[in-house]
Order: structure tokens, then C-alpha cells, then sequence
């Protein structure tokens, strides 16, 4: 195993196990759809900015590697930490004209990675948004897998969609769906067809999936009335089934009033123990712009600061009382946080 192999798969399991302490629940199905082997294009909704594919990533089986937005590699190390992730800038439109020949190279490397039998992540609906429904398909997917099949004729290359659902983006604790597709293949779509319909049956293919593996509600004048009845019902939109069945059958409950988060009070102690922490996201939070980006720089900076801070902080109790009253108030503290995290009650979106 290559030093570069360990690193990425000790980072998976840290996302793994962090994550743990982030969401409520975290659901997954469909991971028998996944390959063992052979290369892998796994299509998938785009909601929640980075969390996506720290949740789907850490949920799959495969080595995988990334397409996100250019914007993100600015700063040198950020670029090189996400380069040794397997993580791969794709420049848009918003990104300069000029920048959009580098997406030449970067089809590149996604035709030789999915050469060599591995697999690749990609958002094909061209950017984040937290609605809830699947937005058109831009064509850059079906792009890199026909190109990868004109390259290499041989090469057999399966798309699997992946629906992601959150019941709140941007609300500690949350319940996460994760849903892998049917396998589609790509190879039949490409030589059974002209490039164009080719592309447009794949792409149909895909969104159809999405719109079963994540709540779909069609984007039309009635959007925001249906999103309005499933808050008011607070539907687990983690049972996306069920959440999708509503919307096509048009049967909603009746409005009924939010549980109480009898654990709230444990919330402002961990609050009180991690004022530090907590100081430093509200500084960081007041300069994110996009919502999409709030649970992102969120987990990123509690899951370092938090653990930071309660092994300062144990340091100082070890100092002055000892060692043994610092362990246990280092596993409190953190026993703390994943109580709270998986028993107190959650929401769905104002």
C-alpha cells in the first residue's frame, strides 16, 4: 500500500468516524449496485456544497476521485491538500473565459483515471442549490464518459447516480440519505446512438434516477406551497420514498407542532464548554456568502477546534489536578457532543 493510499484512506476513516459526531443519522442504501471493480462514474445532486462528497465519499466502498468547482483551489495549500484527496478543479463559465481551456487537461486525467478502472465523482447539474428538486443536466458528465470511450474503445464504464438528502442543510444535528442508483451503461447509450441523442438519453437516464434517490418536488408555481406542507407536516425527508410519494399523490398531513428538544439544555453545556470554539465559527461565519458553504466551514472548523480546545483544556486540568481527572473530562466531553448529536430532536427547514 502506497504512503499516498494510507493517507487517503486514513482521512476517510476520520470523515467517517467525525461525521458520526456531526449528523444524527446517517442513512445509506444501494451500496450493492456499487462494483467491486471496473470504472465508475457516480453522478451525483449537489445540495450542500462540500458536505456532499465528504458524506457520499466516506459511505463508498471505492477509492474515488473529484470534480469541484475551480473557485475552491486558490490558496496553494488548500490546492495541494485537496490534489493529495484526489480532488480536481473544473473551471465554469463564472470562473473567465480564458479558464475554460484548462478543463481540456482536466478531461484528461478523467479519461485516464477511469482507464485505469477507478472511479470519479462529478455534480452534473453544473452547481450547488439547496432546493429541493434536481435542476437540468449540463452535458460536461456525458462529455468525459464519451470522450473516455472514444479514447479507449475497449474500456467499459458504468454511471451510477447517487441522491443525497439533508431534513436540514445548515442545522446541527441533521439527518443525512445517502442512495446509490442502478448501474447505467454507458458503453450501449454511446455505440447505439448518434453523440447527441447519446447524450441526451444518458443524461434523461440520470436525472430520472435523481429525482427518485433524492425528494424531487417539480419546479413549477407550486413549489414553495408543497415545500410549505411538508415543513408544516415535518416530513422525514430522509425517507425519500415516502417524502416523494406525498408530493405525487398530492396527500399532505395536516400542520403539527415541532417536538421538543428536551436535550437542549445539554446543548448550551457543550456550548459553555466550547465558548472558544464556538466564538471562532461566529467570527468565520459572518464572512461565508453562499448558505450553501454554512455546514461546510462549519464541520470544518468545529471537528478541528473542538478537539483542540478539550485536549487544551485537559492539559490545563492535568496540570493543576492531575492526569486521571483530564481523561475523564476529555471523554466527557466529547461523549457529550455524540449524545447530543444522536438523540436530540431534528426538524425540517423553516
Amino acid at each position: 500500500m502506497t504512503i499516498k493510499k494510507v493517507w487517503y484512506e486514513s482521512v476517510k476513516l476520520f470523515l467517517k468516524i467525525s461525521l458520526e459526531f456531526y449528523a444524527k443519522e446517517i442513512k445509506v442504501s444501494g451500496k450493492e449496485n456499487i462494483p467491486k471493480k471496473g470504472a465508475i462514474l457516480f453522478a451525483i445532486n449537489h445540495p450542500n456544497a462540500l458536505m456532499d462528497p465528504l458524506f457520499v465519499t466516506s459511505q463508498n466502498p471505492r477509492e474515488n476521485h473529484f470534480l469541484v468547482r475551480a473557485d475552491v483551489f486558490k490558496k496553494p495549500l488548500v490546492k495541494k491538500a485537496l490534489a493529495s484527496l484526489n480532488l480536481m478543479p473544473i473551471y465554469r463559465i463564472r470562473d473567465g473565459r480564458q479558464q475554460l481551456s484548462n478543463n481540456e487537461e482536466v478531461f484528461e486525467k478523467c479519461f485516464e483515471i477511469l482507464k485505469n478502472q477507478e472511479t470519479l465523482f462529478i455534480f452534473p447539474q453544473g452547481g450547488h442549490s439547496r432546493d429541493r428538486n434536481i435542476k437540468p443536466l449540463s452535458k460536461g458528465f456525458t462529455r468525459i464518459v464519451f470522450g473516455a470511450l472514444e479514447k479507449y474503445p475497449d474500456l467499459e464504464i458504468v454511471v451510477i447516480p447517487v441522491g443525497i438528502t439533508y431534513q436540514n442543510s445548515s442545522s446541527y444535528p441533521s439527518k443525512v440519505s445517502v442512495k446509490y442508483g442502478t448501474a447505467i451503461d454507458s458503453n450501449s447509450i454511446y455505440k447505439e446512438n448518434n453523440p447527441a441523442k447519446a447524450i441526451n438519453i444518458l443524461k434523461e437516464e440520470v436525472s430520472n434516477q435523481l429525482k427518485k434517490l433524492t425528494v424531487h418536488i417539480p419546479e413549477d408555481e407550486n413549489y414553495q406551497s408543497i415545500l410549505k406542507n411538508l415543513n408544516d407536516a415535518n416530513v422525514d425527508y430522509t425517507d425519500v420514498e415516502k417524502a416523494n410519494k406525498i408530493i405525487a399523490e398530492n396527500n399532505f398531513s395536516e400542520p403539527v407542532k415541532r417536538p421538543v428538544n428536551f436535550l437542549k439544555p445539554v446543548f448550551y453545556i457543550i456550548l459553555l464548554n466550547s465558548i472558544f470554539p464556538y466564538l471562532l465559527w461566529k467570527k468565520i461565519g459572518k464572512n461565508i456568502q453562499e448558505i450553501e458553504f454554512v455546514d461546510t466551514m462549519k464541520y470544518g472548523v468545529n471537528v478541528l477546534s473542538f478537539p483542540f480546545f478539550y485536549a487544551l483544556q485537559a492539559f490545563v486540568i492535568s496540570f493543576f489536578w492531575g492526569g486521571k481527572l483530564a481523561v475523564i473530562y476529555f471523554i466527557s466531553s466529547i461523549l457529550l457532543v455524540f449524545m447530543y448529536t444522536k438523540f436530540s430532536v431534528t426538524n425540517t427547514e423553516d
